[in-house]
């Protein structure tokens, strides 16, 4: 019987289990730690000798300069507009590698930080340390202003690089639901903690040494705790973005992110995007043509919204018999899965916890142990191209490969 991504097993092949994500493990991640002794057993390794800073400084550069000392900057990994990535290491331990993103100043927010910084590392804080979550070890600033955020070494790339590799990267349900099972932890604890991800898509799933998949990228995350407060509708990828999003919603929930989740789902069963969208008006078409129109009847009061625009005539919701023909490879308990993270009401839309009590992980087969999970080489490369380019924004405009960019022009004010 295939267990629940609500528990992560072990590997030690004891068949131990520790809850996830309700107690996420702090060393399930893709950094190595330094192992502590069992009773009685070898003494801990001493501690560096603390370095004295001058006093000539205050306390808070004091704190800054100890925090930097903790780690030593190697290789360039890459250089972008927004952000240089270099591999790094613990200073106490050259085996503890990390990744610094150096956040470069930038001209239009000479007096402080852009907004999307701001968010990443707001939310990184708050969500550290769950095993699906790109771990964010520590912060600290440069002579020239710049921040530097030290984040978990994730040398295997993202999930975008497996699926597009159709030669050769083989991959089946079982893989398929494992992948699941680390990205449906992780939005589910973004949304027990209110905070909304707004950009969940193949390359912003990175990939840690053990195979555990990693939630990344938070540029256009924004808290969600009070229901009344209007938001922007110009978020999440094109390729990814819900129907209420399109038609201009200004009130959503944790269910924009959960139609990202399904379209990710779908991605990986067929190894292409499901819903490639070259504008917005061809991104409702597709949905029209796939999902179905929606309409009053199907979706209470959707007409209200402000940009509510569909072809004519109205398209038939495509029944199950429709999304069996092209992803029965995950079963019928996958595809109802899959069905219930697209509908077209977004009230009606499963959540990320009502995920995680699905049939489908008890079906068979079992999920794949992470370790034994299909990888490939490159990942270095692409983990630079990932952290160096600005949170929710594609930056190679001439390529159609992940659906153009998010708009930047965002109302950073009342409307968030």
């Amino acid at each position: 019987m295939a267990v629940s991504p609500v528990v992560v097993h072990t590997n030690d092949g004891g068949g131990g289990v520790v809850p996830s994500p309700l107690k996420p493990s702090s060393t399930s991640n893709g950094t190595p730690r330094l192992a502590r002794p069992a009773a009685g057993g070898e003494a801990p390794a001493a501690p560096a000798p603390q370095q004295h800073l001058p006093m000539t400084l205050d306390l808070v550069e004091q704190m800054n300069e100890q925090e930097k000392k903790k780690y030593v900057k190697g290789k360039k990994l890459g250089e972008g507009t927004y952000a240089n990535v270099y591999l790094g290491h613990a200073r106490h331990d050259a085996t503890v590698l990390v990744a610094i993103k150096k956040i470069k100043v930038q001209k239009d927010y000479k007096d402080g930080l852009a907004p999307d910084a701001v968010r990443e590392l707001k939310h990184l804080q708050e969500l550290r340390n769950h095993p699906n979550i790109i771990n964010l070890l520590s912060v600290f600033s440069s002579k020239d202003q710049n921040l530097n955020l030290v984040l978990e070494y994730l040398p295997l790339g993202d999930l975008e690089m497996l699926i597009r590799d159709v030669d050769r990267v083989r991959y089946g349900a079982a893989d398929i639901k494992a992948w699941m099972g680390m990205l449906t932890r992780a939005v589910w604890f973004c949304h027990d903690n209110y905070v909304l991800h707004r950009d969940i898509k193949p390359n912003n799933l990175l990939i840690a040494a053990d195979g555990e998949v990693k939630l990344a990228d938070f540029g256009l995350a924004r808290s969600f705790a009070d229901p009344g407060t209007r938001m922007t509708a110009n978020v999440i990828t094109r390729w990814y973005r819900p129907p209420e999003l399109l038609f201009g919603a200004r009130h959503y929930s944790g269910a924009v992110d959960v139609w990202s989740v399904g379209l990710v789902f779908a991605e990986l069963v067929i190894r292409a995007p499901f819903l490639p969208g070259n504008t917005e008006v061809h991104q409702i078409e597709l949905i029209c043509q796939a999902i179905g129109t929606p309409t009053e009847e199907n979706w209470p009061g959707v007409s209200q919204l402000k940009d509510y625009t569909v072809p004519a005539p109205p398209t038939p919701v495509a029944g199950k018999e429709a999304y069996m023909t092209r992803f029965g490879g995950v079963g019928a308990e996958g595809v109802d899965l899959l069905m219930k993270t697209l509908l077209l009401d977004p009230k009606k839309r499963i959540t990320a916890r009502e995920m995680l009590e699905h049939k489908w992980w008890r079906a068979e087969p079992r999920p794949t142990r992470k370790e034994d999970l299909p990888r490939k080489s490159g990942g270095e490369e692409k983990l630079a191209d990932d952290l160096k380019r600005r949170p929710g924004v594609v930056e190679d405009e001439g390529s159609t490969a992940r659906g153009g960019k998010v708009a930047r022009k965002l109302d950073f004010g009342a409307a968030k």
